[in-house]
């Protein structure tokens, strides 16, 4: 229900004319990655995708602490840019628990995956939090 009152409050911003979404400045050298799968690596779905995240905290959705937030893992797509919501959908997936590992399915062939920090409301930080795109192959 918050998500939904926050896209919302951003569509009716942009609409009006007004700023985008209050970001949360990150603090230097932040960085999210993959400890796995590795880039170019061949999976057989469902598979772990572990979070790496350096020079910043988890924290869940909704928690307000100083220098955290949580993981999104976003199939397929670019990353989501500064001042915008990022999405919960099946291409951008909240794991707005805190969580630092996840058991993915995903269609055999090849994906690419990207990991974005959002902050307790699920907006990026500026600068954005965001790891390396990888590359995997799913086996059938």
């Amino acid at each position: 229900m918050v998500k939904v009152l926050i896209a919302l409050l951003a569509v009716l911003a942009s609409v009006a004319g007004l700023p985008a979404l209050a970001q949360i400045a990150a603090p230097p050298g932040a960085e999210a990655y993959f400890i796995e799968p590795a880039d170019g690596a061949t999976v057989k779905s469902p598979f772990t995708v572990k979070f790496g995240l350096k020079g910043f905290g988890i924290a869940p959705a909704l928690v307000d602490w100083p220098d955290t937030g949580h993981f999104h893992l976003l199939i397929d797509r670019e990353a989501i840019p500064p001042g915008s919501l990022i999405p919960n959908e099946p291409t951008a997936i909240d794991y707005a628990g805190g969580q630092t590992e996840a058991q993915v399915t995903l269609p055999p062939g090849t994906h690419t995956l990207i990991l974005q920090i959002g902050d307790h409301q699920h907006i990026p930080h500026l600068p954005a939090i965001v790891s390396k795109k990888i590359t995997i192959t799913v086996s059938p």
